[in-house]
């Protein structure tokens, strides 16, 4: 018979090699896979701050439209239907006084006469009433404003450029700060697994010591210094998945997703340089966002300026009104209104306006200023990034083979288990340390091309990338 409760020591090992397969398994189907132009459409779609930008540009596009024909003619309709009473009280007392003067100059017979005749009241009422209805047609037509129509209408200009630019900008932050999330999470996993690997590996090591101590091949001291290694390994496996879910965590939350994010871009570099630093500051003193901002404040000011002109020049305009009843009663005619004196101190205003744009001036000399050194900055950290992950190939190669010497060292007795184990967290560590380093690549690359108002391009410089950490 088959002893079914022993098995096979190479069974027994399989064993938790596939349970952590399964669990993998399970776990990779709860999470979400998340490529970097999915993130970046959900995120646009998604992002509550986006919205609210956009509903900002659609107010002022709105605005823009409902004054396109600023300072055109207008017509109106008036109708009405009236019943009224009128009184009017008279005092008659005046009148009274005047007759009797006059009966008294009068011949006595004819005097007496009248004399007999009833008195005036002292006052009388009149009273009035009456009910009709009017209509009438009227039309007002701005012939000359000074300018004030243009003004406003590039006033309200001005302003949907100035939210179209903060629009860019929100888009601009909020695409910048997913890659930081989006690849911090991959670097993360990437770490989680090293170090779960390296943990692995560790156990297989201690495994070994505890066997060479039953041999009587190895001490004590080396059997706890291996079993000691092995519980420092596991908890920096344990911290690293930690870090890991957090990081997919935050990512979720900044796409609101409900099943845990698996980013599928990996990390990715070029090995070759980068255009040449000028062709960047072009780029970047045309396109940022904050240079269109600053450029609307200008244009506002300007026709604010325009606008206070426009109210001191002469208003010509042209009218007309005609009774739409039976007798068709009409008035036409053409105006012209000067402005003498206002309470409005203009010149003030004028001054305003003008150190307004003064400031915009300003504003926009340090902003380039402030923009040029932001890219070179940046593309000195891309170049910097590269060139040290380029350069930490050596180091790789390094750890593995004195991994792979320690391998050999231990079989032929010249290694003990704690150098294998030495060996084996190195390795890791070199791996980890280079993965940190292309994801500040990719972190400068994108601060690069945010500055360079070019943050849509990131994704085509990753797939074109000659480099992935797959």
């Amino acid at each position: 018979m088959i002893d079914r409760s022993r098995r096979p020591p190479a069974l027994l090992g399989l064993l938790p090699a596939c349970l952590c397969l399964l669990a993998g398994t399970a776990q990779a189907q709860a999470q979400q896979a998340l490529s970097w132009d999915d993130a970046l459409q959900r995120l646009r779609s998604g992002s509550d701050q986006l919205a609210a930008a956009r509903a900002g540009v659609e107010h002022q596009e709105a605005r823009a439209e409902g004054i396109a024909r600023l300072g055109g003619p207008s017509v109106s309709l008036l109708g009405a239907a009236y019943s009224y009473k009128a009184s009017l009280d008279l005092n008659l007392d005046p009148l009274s006084q005047g007759l009797n003067q006059i009966v008294g100059r009068l011949p006595p017979l004819l005097g007496g006469i009248v004399s007999q005749l009833p008195q005036l009241p002292h006052s009388y009422t009149l009273e009035r009433r009456n009910s009709g209805e009017t209509a009438q047609l009227s039309a007002f037509w701005p012939l000359y404003l000074g300018g004030a129509a243009d003004a406003a209408r590039g006033l309200v200009a001005a302003q949907t450029a100035e939210a179209r630019a903060e629009l860019l900008g929100s888009e601009h932050d909020a695409t910048a700060l997913l890659a930081q999330r989006y690849f911090l999470t991959q670097l993360a996993r990437r770490a989680a697994a090293l170090r779960e690997a390296a943990a692995e590996g560790v156990a297989a090591h201690d495994a070994a010591a505890a066997k060479m101590q039953a041999a009587g091949v190895a001490s004590r001291l080396e059997r706890l210094q291996a079993k000691a290694a092995l519980e420092e390994a596991r908890h920096q496996a344990r911290k690293a998945r930690s870090d890991a879910e957090l990081a997919a965590l935050a990512l979720a939350r900044s796409l609101k997703l409900e099943a845990q994010p698996a980013p599928s871009t990996p990390l990715a570099l070029h090995s070759q340089a980068l255009p040449p630093l000028p062709d960047f500051l072009i780029v970047a003193l045309q396109n940022h966002p904050g240079l269109a901002r600053v450029a609307a404040k200008k244009e506002q000011a300007a026709e604010l300026l325009r606008a206070s002109h426009a109210l001191n020049r002469p208003q010509v305009f042209a009218f007309g009104q005609r009774a739409l009843n039976h007798n068709g009663d009409w008035v036409a005619g053409v105006g012209v209104r000067v402005n003498l004196w206002d309470s409005l101190d203009h010149a003030a205003l004028e001054r305003s306006h003008l150190r307004q744009i003064a400031q915009a001036d300003a504003t926009d000399a340090q902003a380039r200023s402030d923009i040029a050194l932001l890219v070179e900055r940046q593309w000195r950290a891309t170049e910097s990034a590269r060139e040290q992950y380029l350069g930490l190939a050596a180091q790789d190669e390094l750890a593995q083979e004195l991994l792979r010497l320690r391998q050999a060292g231990l079989r032929q007795g010249t290694s003990t288990a704690l150098d294998l184990i030495d060996a084996e967290l190195n390795l890791a560590k070199q791996r980890t340390a280079r993965a940190q380093v292309a994801y500040d690549y990719v972190l400068a690359l994108t601060g690069l091309l945010q500055a360079c108002g070019q943050l849509d391009s990131l994704g085509d410089y990753l797939a074109r990338a000659d480099i992935k950490l797959e």
